[in-house]
C-alpha cells in the first residue's frame, strides 16, 4: 500500500491512512503494524483506522500489509512515525464548531472540502469529517481542506466536520454540506429528492423537502429513520406542487438522535435513489 499517513489526534489516539493496494485478483483486507506488531486488521473497504490506548506522549511506527484471499502477502508499506500528544485530562472545554463548510466533488469518486478553522482553550488537534453520522477521514488541527476519496458515482453525500482536541472532547458539527458526485458515462439521471431539511420540536419530527422532476407526479417516498425503513408517506389527494411537507411524532427522550433520508416512488413503478441524510436531536420538552 501506498500514500501511508499517520497523524495523532489525541493524547491516546493515532490516526493511520493509505491508498488502495492492487492485486492480480483481489484485495482481501489490510493489516496495520506497529513495530512489527500487528494491531488491526480490516477488510479491503477500509482505508483508514483509529489506533487507540496508547500512551501519552510517545514516539509510534507504524506499516501497511495488503493480503488476497488465497493468503498472499504485500511487503509492508513505508514506515510512517506518530508521536501521541501530552495528556490534558483536566480540559473539559470542547473547541468551537467548525465554520463555513463548503467543498465540491472532484470528478464521480471524491470530493474536496474546506472550513473556518475552530477556536479551543489548549489548541485544536484534529478535524474529523463525517459522512452521514459516520467518521470517513481525519486531518490534523492545522489543516482546513481536505480530500474525500472511494465515493461512488452519481450520489448525493452529506458532510460535517468536527473540531477535536488532545484531550479527546469533539465540538458540535459544522453546518451540513450536500456534494454530488458526477454520474458515470451513459448512468440514468439522479432521482433522490433535494434541499431536505429536518426539524425536531417536541415529540415530533417535521420534514421538508424538493420531490425529484419526472414526467408525472410523485405520489409516495419512503422514510428511513437510522438506516431502517420507518414508513411509507402517501398523499391522500394530489401531491402538494413544488417542496412537500411530512411531520410524524418520536416517543424516545430528549437528546435521541435520529439520521432521516428518503426516496421517492417513480412513474415507472421503481424506487429512485436516496436523499442526503439529515441528522436531528429531539430536544428537551
Amino acid at each position: 500500500p501506498t500514500g501511508v499517513t499517520a497523524a495523532s489526534g489525541s493524547a491516546t489516539t493515532v490516526h493511520v491512512m493509505w491508498s488502495a493496494a492492487t492485486d492480480d485478483r483481489a484485495v482481501a483486507g489490510y493489516e496495520v503494524y506497529e513495530r512489527g506488531r500487528k494491531v488491526r486488521d480490516l477488510p479491503a473497504t477500509t482505508l483508514m483506522t483509529d489506533i487507540v490506548n496508547l500512551t501519552p506522549a510517545t514516539p509510534y511506527s507504524f506499516t501497511v500489509r495488503a493480503r488476497d484471499a488465497a493468503g498472499n502477502r504485500s511487503p509492508h508499506s513505508v514506515t510512517v512515525p506518530a508521536t501521541t500528544l501530552a495528556a490534558s485530562a483536566r480540559d473539559r472545554t470542547p473547541p468551537t464548531t467548525p465554520a463555513s463548510l463548503r467543498g465540491a466533488a472532484d470528478g464521480s469518486r471524491a470530493a474536496t472540502l474546506t472550513w473556518t478553522p475552530a477556536r479551543d482553550d489548549t489548541r485544536v488537534t484534529a478535524y474529523d469529517v463525517y459522512q452521514a453520522d459516520t467518521r470517513v477521514h481525519t486531518v490534523p488541527g492545522t489543516v482546513t481542506t481536505t480530500r474525500v476519496t472511494t465515493l461512488r458515482p452519481g450520489t448525493i453525500y452529506s458532510f460535517t466536520v468536527r473540531a477535536r482536541d488532545a484531550a479527546e472532547n469533539s465540538s458540535p458539527d459544522s453546518n451540513t454540506l450536500d456534494v454530488t458526485t458526477a454520474a458515470a458515462p451513459g448512468a440514468p439521471p439522479n432521482t433522490a429528492p433535494t434541499d431536505l431539511e429536518a426539524t425536531a420540536g417536541r415529540g415530533e419530527i417535521t420534514l421538508t423537502w424538493t420531490p425529484p422532476r419526472t414526467d408525472a407526479p410523485i405520489e409516495q417516498h419512503q422514510l428511513y429513520l437510522n438506516g431502517r425503513f420507518a414508513t411509507t408517506v402517501v398523499w391522500g389527494a394530489e401531491p402538494p406542487p413544488g417542496r412537500a411537507t411530512y411531520t410524524f411524532t418520536v416517543q424516545d427522550p430528549p437528546g435521541t438522535r435520529y439520521s432521516v433520508t428518503l426516496r421517492a416512488r417513480l412513474p415507472d413503478g421503481t424506487w429512485g435513489d436516496f436523499s442526503a441524510q439529515r441528522t436531528v436531536v429531539v430536544p428537551a420538552r
